[in-house]
């Protein structure tokens, strides 16, 4: 049978438009102000308290679960979701990666995120209050913004920090899935925005750093229990939190924000 060119163009149509109802990809429309969010599709990690966060700004707004963030940012650029809500920080890492995607200028919580300590362990609170002091005076802190959270791409390899840690271990409990805050790189070690600053840190008390990775979760009980001295991981500052933990001085001013289609 031959087939002219309207017919053949009218049955691609058909087939493509078939593909996507079994996939599930929609027409989405163009998402440039955070407000056009309200009552639309918004993809979400499971085990987030998101959902929460982001129904307090919009609260019409559907969701769908995925397994991981990128889970939820590619369910975005494949046309599943009209966007995806998380930390402002991690979404902007996944989204230098990923070309077509962008933040929505405006965020819908602000949060400071912060070193945790045990209650009584004032004097170490101080030194890291006064690392991250001294690094915004000195460059430094512009210099970590400039290395782990680049326009595009992946962030920068992380500089040697040396200690000679005749002081002591310092142990920092973190999660390395929190890029790039903390995770692995590829040679295997666990870096990012979080660990240089602990490596400053045990520089500054002369003391070895000891990396403890664990679970998200099990962090808040392994500093209270004393198998790490601090904790981070892009750790939000929370009056709950603080009920059980001394943070430190915010280091860093993200948030939940959402990521859509440029």
């Amino acid at each position: 049978m031959i087939m002219t060119g309207k017919v053949f163009s009218i049955m691609l149509v058909v087939v493509f438009s078939s593909l996507c109802m079994l996939s599930g990809c929609t027409q989405r429309e163009k998402i440039t102000k955070l407000q056009q969010l309200e009552g639309r599709e918004i993809a979400l990690p499971t085990g987030t308290v998101a959902d929460k966060l982001v129904l307090s700004k919009l609260p019409t707004a559907k969701f769908k679960y995925f397994n991981s963030v990128m889970d939820a940012v590619l369910a975005v650029k494949s046309g599943k979701a009209d966007a995806a809500a998380y930390d402002e920080p991690i979404l902007k890492n996944i989204a230098a990666k990923n070309s077509g995607l962008i933040i929505l200028p405006e965020m819908i919580t602000t949060d400071n995120y912060g070193f945790a300590v045990q209650p009584d362990n004032h004097d170490l609170k101080k030194n890291i209050d006064l690392v991250v002091s001294n690094l915004k005076k000195n460059g430094g802190y512009a210099d970590m913004t400039r290395r782990w959270f680049p326009k595009s791409g992946n962030p920068a390899p992380m500089p040697a920090i040396p200690s000679t840690g005749t002081n002591g271990v310092l142990r920092l409990g973190t999660s390395s899935v929190t890029e790039p805050f903390s995770f692995v790189d590829g040679s295997g070690g666990i870096v990012g925005f979080d660990i240089e600053l602990a490596s400053y840190i045990a520089k500054k008390l002369d003391k070895k750093l000891e990396i403890v990775n664990m679970e998200f979760g099990a962090m808040i009980p392994a500093l209270i229990s004393g198998k790490v001295d601090m904790i981070a991981a892009c750790i939000t500052i929370t009056d709950e939190r603080a009920k059980k933990v001394l943070f430190s001085e915010p280091y860093y001013i993200g948030g939940i924000a959402a990521v859509v289609n440029e």
